[in-house]
């Protein structure tokens, strides 16, 4: 069996930065040719964007930012070609940010990550990411059918329901947050029903410490992370090395200094920024708000492409919650529809494996309303905690994320 999905993931370093380097000038020229892009770009000559050093010079673009861009010039702030021949679905998340589709196979870039958590041709596979408005279940579903996998779209929640599936489809492998997977075996073990087919897992939209890597292990299933963004599709994955997640061959990643698009030494955290190779759907240095840092060696399982160490936070205040980013100017806008309250500020912890919200507001008196607002804002239910005028830190922080690293 094979140990790599093809030649590039083991091709030199060399060889793929020029490759890459090669690749931008048309990339450049395609941006150039969409109205926001160039505003942004500004006078930039594609001809003459050949290293990646040119590429660093390029001012970087926000994606905290597409929201209101998006708002101002529906429906994508000008960044994206109205080319139906090259677009089959558009997506939202929350945000809201929202974002085409390109037609073809392994759009997402998924099948790499896939093949590296030992998925392969045959293999039925159930797919926990949502394929409403959102594009999670679409990034995997592609991904899954890129190696040959059968595709068993369940989406998520109902859980007794997938044990039903799981039981008459014997699926053998997982996708989603590796959250709903233990929420999966747990049930499986309560119940007494039968989920042991599924003994491999790529897992992706929260955090996967090594304590629920290992105890997934230990009740039979062999789970890797893939890092995925809706604007691209799958960044970073890991491999059988288990050591740092390496980026995929269609993006050229960045990581820079916090505020500035200046890259930053090996080893040293910073924010990740990308930018795509696909000349249908450029994308140019756009700061994900991510922190990561670039290991210095490439990885023991043989593929040479750069290695990050994986989600370390966030650059802005922005949280990753359960799949679902909530933003800063979420809980501004929660806080101006109950006008008692004099402070509001979201926690996110990690509680028996999985990710919890915990709303902490200040008022006089509680108001019973603010659960329902807080889950049509963020469509996320959380844990409401009334406190005391000025009782809550005075930090500037609306959103405090106090989930370990690592």
């Amino acid at each position: 069996m094979a140990d790599h999905f093809d030649a590039l993931e083991t091709r030199s370093p060399d060889a793929r930065r020029q490759a890459q380097a090669a690749a931008l000038p048309k990339v450049i020229e395609a941006a150039m040719a969409l109205p926001a892009w160039r505003q942004h770009l500004g006078t930039v000559d594609p001809a003459g964007m050949t290293s990646f050093g040119a590429l660093a010079r390029l001012p970087v673009l926000r994606k905290a930012h597409l929201p209101a861009m998006q708002k101002a010039d529906a429906p994508f702030a000008g960044l994206v070609a109205s080319d139906p021949a090259i677009f089959g679905r558009y997506f939202t998340s929350p945000g809201p940010i929202f974002e085409p589709e390109r037609r073809g196979e392994d759009v997402w870039h998924a099948a790499r990550a896939m093949f590296a958590a030992g998925f392969r041709t045959g293999d039925v596979v159930l797919n926990t990411f949502s394929y409403h408005l959102t594009p999670g279940g679409f990034i995997m579903d592609s991904g899954i059918r890129a190696v040959g996998g059968i595709a068993v779209p369940a989406g998520p929640g109902q859980t007794e329901q997938q044990l039903d599936v799981i039981e008459h489809l014997r699926p053998v492998a997982y996708t989603g947050t590796p959250d709903f997977l233990k929420i999966i075996l747990d049930k499986a073990a309560e119940l007494g029903r039968d989920v042991s087919s599924i003994t491999k897992a790529l897992v992706s939209g929260a955090a996967f410490p090594p304590s629920l890597r290992d105890e997934l292990l230990r009740r039979g299933v062999a789970a890797y992370q893939a890092f995925a963004v809706a604007d691209f599709g799958v960044i970073a994955y890991e491999t059988p090395a288990r050591d740092g997640l390496v980026v995929s061959e269609d993006v050229i990643l960045e990581v820079v200094r916090v505020g500035t698009g200046d890259p930053v030494a090996i080893g040293e955290v910073g924010e990740i920024v990308i930018t795509s190779l696909d000349p249908r759907h450029p994308v140019i240095r756009l700061a994900l708000g991510d922190l990561t840092a670039v290991m210095d060696s490439p990885s023991p399982c043989g593929r040479t492409n750069l290695r990050i160490k994986g989600w370390m936070g966030r650059a802005d205040q922005t949280a990753k919650i359960k799949g679902m980013f909530v933003r800063p100017e979420q809980v501004a806008d929660i806080a101006r529809r109950h006008p008692a309250i004099a402070k509001l500020r979201i926690v996110v912890r990690r509680d028996n494996e999985q990710d919890v919200m915990i709303v902490m507001a200040e008022a006089a008196t509680p108001d019973d309303r603010l659960g329902a607002t807080v889950r049509e804002i963020t469509k996320l239910g959380a844990a409401i905690e009334w406190h005391p005028i000025g009782a809550l830190p005075n930090d500037g922080k609306v959103i405090a994320d106090e989930r370990p690293i690592g």
